[in-house]
C-alpha cells in the first residue's frame, strides 16, 4: 500500500475529501518527523513506537576492492511494533486474561 492508497482509504473511512485526508496525513507524518528530529519518541499504544537509534562508527570493507573503509556513526529512525499490531499480523487473537490465582491462606500461630 502506498501513500495515495492510504489517503484514499482514510478519505473513504472518515467520509472526508481526499485533499483533507492528504492534509491530515501530511500533518501526522510531519509531527512524527519533527519529534524524531528532536530526539523524541512517538508512541501509539498497541500500534508501535517510532524512535531514533544511534549506530556507532565502525570499519567495513569495499566489496569490489576488499579495501577497509571507515563507516561514520549516524542516527537512524527505528520502528518497534506494538502488541496489537504483532497479534493482528500473526493472525493470533488477543490473549485471554487468565484469572489471578489466589494466594494460599496463611495459618495462624497460637
Amino acid at each position: 500500500m502506498n501513500k495515495a492508497e492510504v489517503v484514499s482509504k482514510v478519505a473513504e473511512e472518515a467520509k472526508i475529501t481526499k485533499a483533507s485526508a492528504d492534509k491530515a496525513f501530511q500533518a501526522v507524518i510531519g509531527c512524527i518527523q519533527g519529534a524524531l528530529t528532536n530526539g523524541e519518541k512517538v508512541c501509539f499504544v498497541g500500534f508501535g513506537t517510532f524512535s531514533v537509534s544511534e549506530r556507532k562508527a565502525r570499519k567495513g570493507r569495499n566489496p569490489q576492492t576488499g579495501k577497509e573503509i571507515k563507516i561514520a556513526a549516524k542516527k537512524v529512525p527505528k520502528f518497534t511494533a506494538g502488541s496489537s499490531l504483532k497479534e493482528a499480523v500473526s493472525g493470533k487473537s488477543a490473549k485471554a486474561a487468565k484469572p489471578a490465582k489466589k494466594a494460599p491462606a496463611k495459618s495462624k500461630k497460637k
